[in-house]
């Protein structure tokens, strides 16, 4: 794998594939970044680089990097109290990337996804998420509705986000949501699902869920994208940890 782009690349050489970068090229400019000191990168132009990596977001900067090393869902599940994301076929580069930021940022112990029909862990979702997949966990299963039903089994809490409530006074359709920020995310482990861009949470994963929540719409746009509603909801649920703990004797 030919990472690219100054983050991702930064990343890895101090994250789980330290270990497995090889060779790193960099233009003149790019080469005098302090993080590269000892590396002795190999000096390149932008048209190499680009060559290399076959994108032109290179940022003066690529690395040739071992496979990516995905973690063991049943591992994530050992963690009780954790904040877990699913994703149920997001198949967008762009939105995994921009997910896993949020979620290593908000300290989220990591997020799962499909095998089949989904983005996986590519040069493209390393440089969407800025580097934060080389510190997070990405765990692969086989179907995402034997996972939650794993989590529930384990103690935690699934919550599915689904379509948005248009209004304050909108009554949920019946079964469907509650407003996120009313279940009570403190105290256990939670779950985040998320569904593929258009479609959202298929109906056995939705079925899957302890609860679906809603963001609000208070605009003329009828849907949030699918990253953007991860940090939205993700805060919220890492807002009440914080003051759980807060008031905690």
């Amino acid at each position: 794998m030919i990472l690219y782009g100054r983050n991702p690349v930064h990343e890895a050489l101090r994250g789980r594939r330290a270990a497995s970068v090889g060779e790193v090229w960099a233009t003149e400019r790019a080469a005098r970044e302090p993080w590269l000191a000892g590396r002795s990168p190999l000096i390149a132009s932008a048209e190499e680089l680009e060559r290399r990596c076959r994108s032109t977001a290179h940022q003066g900067v690529c690395a040739r990097v071992g496979p990516y090393p995905y973690a063991e869902a049943p591992a994530l599940l050992a963690q009780h109290d954790a904040l877990i994301l699913a994703l149920d076929q997001v198949q967008d580069p762009q939105n995994l990337g921009a997910i896993c930021r949020t979620a290593e940022c908000a300290g989220a112990a990591g997020v799962v996804i499909g095998e089949r029909r989904a983005a996986e862990v590519t040069p493209a979702v390393c440089k969407a998420s800025a580097g934060a997949v080389e510190h997070l966990s990405l765990a692969r299963v086989r179907n995402v509705a034997d996972f939650l039903a794993d989590a529930r089994r384990a103690g935690f809490w699934c919550y599915g986000a689904s379509a948005a409530q248009t209004s304050a006074a909108q009554t949920p359709r019946k079964g469907a949501t509650v407003p996120y920020d009313r279940p009570d995310y403190a105290g256990a482990g939670v779950v985040l699902v998320l569904g593929s861009e258009g479609r959202g949470l298929r109906p056995r994963v939705a079925a899957s869920c302890d609860q679906l929540v809603a963001l609000p719409l208070r605009g003329r746009i009828s849907s949030l994208g699918v990253s953007a509603a991860a940090a939205a909801i993700v805060y919220e649920i890492l807002q009440q940890r914080d003051a759980a703990l807060d008031n905690s004797p």
